[in-house]
């Protein structure tokens, strides 16, 4: 079985929200910060109080590991157990940890994220050494009893995506275009049983001109779909980015995780408060998207 089959089982029964574990020790409640040793331990418990709440609202959860390593080893450890959390509470966790060397130095980076005290059931990479650079992930997904999975940075949201993104090859097509045209034959030699390949992109929802030709183009590429709020996409635009209803996970970090600081007695709140305000949001994108999806059909 491929882990791409649960992620499309994930968002068909909990909707499309893919949960930014982005945390950092300022994203926390004072008052807990108090409580605790050290801001990896904060962090953890935080994170720990926002899952129990919300795994039912989000098809999976992404933790960016920079939000952890600048906490040294305590901060990696925190990394390690809230991916662990997830996955004991039957969720599908995303490493976003944008990996993108060759040979064996991507085998021992597979090897250390499919497998052992940092395994999660799917990575983030990045192409721009070639091809070379993911065949390692692909052979260590498939010693796994289930094959592991990857989103590949294809077209992303941040503002300086065009400087390299949008050159053009030499057949004339843009960078990431070639991206796409390589992974997706990639998914037609490891396709799963819903019609997507093991491996997916990356693709920003801030290019609504862009959205509907993309996804026509990569029908079988499943799409992690960064950009929703703080990077100003919205439901709609990530719609754009679906088919038929599925296909694709948005991505939202920061307006989830300090929903509550916007929220009336934020100065007293605690991570119980917190994680009620992130469930909140959570729903609420949640339903919105199902919404325009529904809408694009």
């Amino acid at each position: 079985m491929y882990n791409i089959d649960r992620l499309f089982e994930s968002v068909e029964s909990r909707g499309h929200v893919c949960i930014g574990l982005d945390t950092c020790a300022d994203y926390v409640p004072a008052a807990e910060r108090r409580k605790v040793g050290n801001d990896a331990e904060a962090v953890l418990a935080f994170n720990k109080a926002l899952i129990d709440v919300t795994f039912d609202t989000a098809a999976c959860f992404k933790v960016q590991i920079a939000y952890y390593e600048e906490m040294g080893i305590a901060g990696l450890n925190a990394y390690a157990q809230t991916l662990k959390y997830i996955r004991e509470k039957g969720c599908l966790v995303i490493a976003d940890i944008k990996r993108g060397d060759i040979a064996d130095t991507a085998c021992r980076y597979a090897k250390a994220h499919f497998t052992g005290g940092f395994e999660a059931d799917f990575v983030t990479l990045n192409p721009y050494m070639g091809m070379d650079s993911i065949e390692p992930w692909i052979s260590q997904a498939k010693k796994e009893s289930v094959y592991k999975g990857a989103f590949v940075l294809m077209r992303t949201s941040n503002a300086g995506m065009k400087d390299f993104e949008y050159l053009e090859t030499q057949d004339g097509k843009r960078f990431y275009q070639a991206v796409g045209d390589k992974m997706a034959r990639l998914a037609e030699q490891n396709m799963g049983k819903n019609g997507y390949g093991m491996f997916g992109v990356v693709t920003g929802c801030t290019e609504k001109d862009e959205a509907a030709l993309i996804r026509q183009t990569y029908p079988e590429l499943f799409f992690l779909i960064p950009g929703y709020g703080a990077q100003g996409g919205g439901a709609r635009e990530a719609a754009l980015l679906l088919r038929n209803g599925n296909g694709g996970v948005v991505n939202a970090s920061r307006s989830i995780i300090t929903a509550w600081q916007k929220k009336h007695g934020s100065e007293n709140a605690d991570n119980a408060f917190a994680a009620e305000a992130a469930r909140q949001e959570a729903v609420k994108m949640r339903d919105e998207i199902r919404t325009a999806a529904g809408e694009k059909s």
